[in-house]
């Protein structure tokens, strides 16, 4: 099992490049951004609060880091023509030297999408048009002419150059929708991310195994990854922790089994959330305390 890391975008950058190269030099696998312009207001107005714009953030982790793979977690397909998006990420791939994971999601925040006058489509239709810009990118990154004709997205002797460092630049679809996010991570991409509990992702797993199948693919063609907030407290403070997986609190020993429930689920990376209320300290702090204590559990 592999281990990442999200990084909470509402932090000052100082602190994001402090996180990312601790994950570097630590031996973290990867670390991701989210993709958001401000923060979530459950009415749906906007709001305060700074948050960093994933691709220009994580262009700048690519520069700072030197081993640890870097990715978007996820993008949301409504902000970028899918054209754009596959230049993008051949660009960064390339200054990255090949450390690119390009995750991608239907788009949801909607706050965002009426502050800055951005349509925000019915479910339906913005699955349909994840499922085109999955085909368009992969398609942009993966042949040396693309051409593609779709209900909303369309190419004609398309190229990306100069094209990824990697060969099949893994795309990573986000969500845990069964009706229609599983069958497009089943289809077009290499990997495939939800929050869920560890009962609940091994359930959805199984699904997109089976969708898999149903389309003659491989099920191991697609890499499983899942996640949640860990706090690793003090065997003394063990009884304040708690709760179910999706939010794991407590000593390293019982975090070590919730993340192997994981594994047993399927999970072939786990991806801590942080939170920008932890101090950049503490933060820090967690990020070794994980490689020292956790990683040697699961071993």
């Amino acid at each position: 099992m592999a281990f990442g890391l999200c990084v909470d975008p509402q932090r000052p950058w100082p602190d994001i490049r402090l996180i990312a190269q601790a994950a570097d030099s630590a031996g973290w696998h990867s670390i991701y951004v989210p993709d958001h312009f401000m923060p979530h207001e459950t009415r749906n107005r906007a709001t305060d609060g700074p948050v960093l714009e994933a691709w220009t953030c994580l262009t700048g982790l690519a520069m700072v880091t030197g081993r640890i793979r870097i990715g978007t977690l996820v993008l949301g397909n409504t902000y970028r023509h899918p054209a754009v998006v596959a230049n993008m990420a051949a660009a960064l791939d390339q200054l990255s030297a090949g450390r690119l994971i390009l995750g991608l999601g239907a788009g949801w925040q909607a706050n965002e999408h009426n502050a800055y006058g951005i349509r925000l489509p019915a479910v339906p239709e913005r699955l349909d048009r994840l499922a085109e810009a999955c085909a368009v990118i992969r398609a942009l990154t993966r042949d040396r002419v693309a051409t593609f004709q779709g209900r909303y997205y369309s190419l004609v002797d398309a190229r990306c150059e100069p094209a990824p460092i990697q060969s099949a630049l893994p795309i990573l679809v986000g969500g845990g929708g069964e009706r229609r996010t599983l069958p497009i991570a089943a289809r077009y991409t290499d990997a495939w991310h939800t929050w869920a509990t560890s009962r609940e992702f091994a359930r959805k797993s199984e699904i997109l195994d089976q969708l898999c199948v149903a389309i003659g693919r491989q099920p191991t063609g697609v890499r499983r990854v899942c996640g949640a907030t860990v706090t690793i407290i003090a065997p003394s403070q063990a009884s304040q922790g708690g709760g179910d997986d999706e939010d794991i609190v407590g000593p390293a020993s019982q975090v070590a089994e919730a993340i192997h429930r994981y594994r047993e689920a399927g999970a072939e990376e786990f991806i801590a959330r942080d939170d920008a209320r932890m101090p950049i300290g503490a933060a820090l702090e967690f990020i070794h305390q994980f490689q020292q204590e956790i990683v040697p559990l699961l071993r």
